[in-house]
């Protein structure tokens, strides 16, 4: 099948696939499987019939969870976030969603819902990361009043965010997950390991862990590439070719002019800008793959179009493919180029590029 404009490939087996890998590397954890933000802009609902096989899944927000629960997903869903007001808090417990608890308003809101069912909740400790977490102080006196709360299943257990998992030499992940063993009673699970905390880090392998960014085959590591981690992109970003033009040396190229062409040459026209989420920043010397052969992007990025070198691709066609990051030609390559993190891009498409699954029938050949 061929599809025209921007589009993105979403491929099944390779989400399945990196799931194994966290498996793979955390056996004795259970998985939350993140899929929030769209599931990192590969589509929540498309992530979550894939990924049967997660001990449920982690959103950033009620609204979000609500979502899946329409679409008729049953598993455990985690609210990262918790809740952010008290009807929020009555439909979490409407939907049988798991909470996080960071704030003592939040613990309100639970004391003020009916008896039935009880919700279950996550105490989320601040450890070291300074941004959503109850003091260590704090947590004592909330389980506490969790423990005399009917609207309140037996506490699951602690969870924390890790600030410096991509960092595999700082020693600040280990002593957070120290700090968080401390704060456990005996029958309390720990939530702990994010994508780099449960790839490099033992410690952070607790009961439970939440893989985000290596699920969609990116690395969480800046000197580590996903490929070496044994990770499969599951997006590939595809356009066209929508125009071809024969320059003189001399002329300028796109807004401002940025680009001056150093001899007579061919550029190509793609189509695909800022508007659908390629990268704004890309400067010139960003790769793209054009008929599987790299060249280079120069000018400024346009909303709706780019412009390309095809120096090293002078047979290209009107209509041929052009590809702007997946199997082929990491994530992490562009992101870099363009001063920004993989999963800003996967996440920053924007609804007009068509997501288009593929599965075992769907080979990867006729992608």
């Amino acid at each position: 099948m061929r599809f025209t404009g921007p589009h993105a490939l979403i491929d099944l087996t390779a989400l399945r696939h990196n799931l194994g890998v966290a498996r793979r590397r955390a056996p004795a954890s259970r998985i939350w499987a993140v899929i929030k933000a769209d599931a990192y802009g590969h589509g929540m609902e498309r992530a979550a019939t894939a990924l049967t096989a997660a001990d449920g899944f982690a959103v950033a927000r009620v609204e979000e969870a609500l979502r899946l629960r329409a679409a008729g997903v049953a598993q455990p869903i985690l609210v990262l976030t918790g809740a952010l007001s008290q009807e929020e808090t009555a439909a979490a417990q409407a939907h049988r969603l798991d909470l996080a608890l960071h704030q003592g308003e939040q613990m309100t809101w639970l004391e003020a819902l009916s008896p039935a069912p009880p919700l279950r909740i996550w105490i989320k400790v601040d450890t070291g990361m300074h941004r959503l977490g109850l003091d260590p102080s704090e947590v004592t006196a909330i389980q506490q009043r969790l423990a005399a709360c009917p609207r309140v299943a037996p506490v699951p257990g602690l969870m924390t965010h890790l600030a410096n998992a991509d960092d595999p030499e700082d020693p600040l992940t280990v002593h957070q997950c120290q700090r968080l063993r401390a704060l456990a009673q005996p029958d309390q699970a720990l939530n702990i390991g994010n994508s780099g905390g449960l790839l490099a880090f033992p410690a952070a392998r607790a009961a439970w862990v939440r893989p985000g960014i290596m699920l969609y085959g990116g690395s969480p590591f800046p000197s580590q590439s996903a490929d070496a981690l044994g990770l499969e992109p599951v997006m590939t970003l595809k356009t066209q070719i929508s125009a071809l033009h024969h320059f003189r040396a001399g002329d300028r190229i796109g807004y401002s002019g940025t680009f001056v062409c150093p001899e007579d040459m061919l550029v190509g026209v793609a189509a695909i800008g800022y508007g659908d989420g390629y990268p704004r920043h890309a400067p010139t010397g960003t790769p793209v793959l054009v008929g599987g052969r790299r060249v280079s992007l120069v000018g400024r990025v346009s909303m709706d179009s780019i412009t390309l070198d095809l120096r090293q691709a002078p047979g290209t066609q009107l209509g041929d493919e052009v590809i702007l990051w997946g199997r082929d030609l990491p994530v992490e390559e562009i992101a870099h180029r363009a001063g920004t993190i993989n999963y800003a891009l996967l996440c920053g498409l924007s609804t007009r590029v068509q997501r288009v699954s593929i599965d075992e029938c769907w080979p990867r050949s006729r992608e």
